[in-house]
């Protein structure tokens, strides 16, 4: 009886000690992230198409409350929040339109950016429209363009965010698996399609973090989350086809943005 008392008081001094422990944690980071100036930049993935939900001042850059950077912002109030991620940007947009709010007070940068560049819209319409050999052609395509193009077309932007923030972190994020192949999808492209969308993203991504990683930039990747919840999944977090506004197809949706792009930034900012 008297073991167990002294094991239960001991227990709770070293409960207490964690729950101050993480108390305090949890005030330095919220003390932290009021202090930082942070600047979204990037393409759809980061303005948040696909939610549905957009500000009407940021027009055709579609720029939604319920993305990422939005929802970090919204919860952890930093001194400053720049948001220029617009969909459609290509690493050549991002240089030439976003970055004028980088600079060297700048602390926290997030992107995602090289889908455009490797013309993944491109790639869906035509597995879409066409064949399955075409599809695979262009696929293709894509991935030779990932491999040997788009190394340098990132080299350039990552580059340019450094010498214009060149004290800031930069969270690079990827992209999802479009499908879960063997899933409850019926008609439509073939699984060997969707198997080889996927194996282009994985290849698109593996491109950027390397890139990444060259510039001392911290890349994250979107995989893990979204898995179970690709299209053809029973809960899918990506806009399958909308017949009724295309742009929002093979996007995140709402949930996709805070139950997968969120906590996959938060945890790398």
């Amino acid at each position: 009886m008297k073991l167990s008392r002294m094991t239960a008081y001991v227990s709770s001094i070293f409960l207490a000690a964690a729950f101050a422990l993480t108390g305090a944690g949890m005030a330095n980071a919220a003390t932290q992230a009021a202090g930082t100036d942070y600047v979204a930049l990037g393409d759809s993935y980061s303005s948040g198409v696909g939610t549905g939900t957009y500000d009407s001042s940021s027009g055709s850059c579609k720029r939604s409350p319920k993305a990422y950077p939005s929802l970090w912002a919204a919860s952890h109030a930093p001194a400053s929040f720049a948001f220029i991620a617009c969909s459609g940007a290509t690493t050549d947009d991002v240089k030439a339109n976003q970055l004028a709010p980088l600079t060297s007070s700048t602390d926290l940068v997030s992107i995602t950016i090289g889908g455009n560049d490797a013309g993944f819209s491109d790639v869906m319409t035509t597995c879409v429209l066409y064949s399955q050999s075409t599809c695979i052609n262009r696929i293709n395509q894509a991935r030779t363009y990932a491999d040997t193009v788009l190394p340098g077309k990132l080299d350039s932007v990552y580059d340019a965010i450094r010498a214009k923030a060149p004290n800031a972190h930069v969270v690079v994020i990827g992209y999802p698996h479009f499908y879960k192949i063997g899933g409850s999808c019926f008609g439509g492209l073939s699984d060997t399609s969707r198997a080889a969308i996927n194996g282009a993203a994985d290849e698109l991504n593996t491109v950027t973090a390397k890139r990444a990683a060259d510039h001392g930039y911290t890349f994250a990747s979107v995989v893990p989350p979204f898995t179970n919840h690709e299209i053809c999944s029973s809960n899918s977090w990506l806009n399958s086809l909308v017949w009724t506004n295309i742009g929002e197809s093979y996007h995140p949706t709402a949930a996709g943005q805070s139950g997968a792009y969120l906590p996959t930034f938060t945890n790398a900012a």
